[in-house]
């Protein structure tokens, strides 16, 4: 069984995609059932496909879009804590707009990186697409790219909140995507306001009747 991307503990997804080998001929409706009546209440399977022999659903993704939902008041939300991080602080959000555009591009995003799984491993990697949105109390800053390293988008979150607190600099916050070691490092978000939105590719899911 091969997924696109592995999520750590509290983290979320809704379109995370998985893949395995079965000599069954059962049709993928049949299996879209039997695992939807077996699996616990926090996983749900939305949907099954038949896919070629030599499809990876890491190693085929396009791009994959994340989305970091921050509460932003003094009031905590009880209803919310598995699924937001709360910010008490009043947050610049056009100073974090501003910050999210500047990570677009091909960068060095090692000072945004977790512990690498080898060592020696590339840093670079392509954002295609970064945002911060505003919907009543919420924050939501999202994410797409080619592919994210450890803790990428938790710390890159991270960044943006310290910019908005003030206590990070649109210099520094420079200087940190370009690589510079000017002694100042992002800070990670808790994992429960991360989650994986979505999983692009070429040629999948097929299309109706494929």
């Amino acid at each position: 069984m091969k997924a696109a991307g592995r999520t750590d503990t509290g983290v979320h997804a809704l379109g995370q995609v998985v893949a395995f080998d079965t000599e069954s001929d059962h049709p993928p409706e049949t299996f879209l059932k039997a695992m939807n009546s077996r699996l616990p209440d926090d996983i749900a399977v939305r949907a099954a496909y038949r896919a070629g022999p030599t499809f990876d659903p890491r190693r085929h993704a396009m791009s994959r879009r994340y989305r970091f939902t921050l509460v932003n008041s003094d009031v905590r939300s009880p209803v919310r804590r598995l699924t937001t991080c709360q910010v008490r602080d009043k947050l610049d959000t056009m100073l974090m707009t501003r910050g999210a555009k500047m990570l677009e591009g091909i960068h060095d995003f090692a000072r945004f990186a977790g512990p690498l799984e080898r060592q020696g491993a590339s840093t670079v990697r392509e954002v295609f697409s970064s945002r911060i949105e505003e919907r009543e109390d919420e924050i939501i800053f999202e994410v797409e790219g080619s592919a994210f390293l450890p803790h990428q988008v938790r710390r890159m979150a991270g960044a943006l909140v310290d910019l908005g607190r003030g206590v990070l600099s649109i210099e520094q916050l420079k200087q940190m995507i370009e690589g510079d070691d000017i002694g100042v490092a992002s800070r990670s978000l808790p994992p429960q306001g991360l989650c994986l939105v979505e999983v692009k590719y070429a040629d999948f899911p097929p299309k109706v009747g494929e």
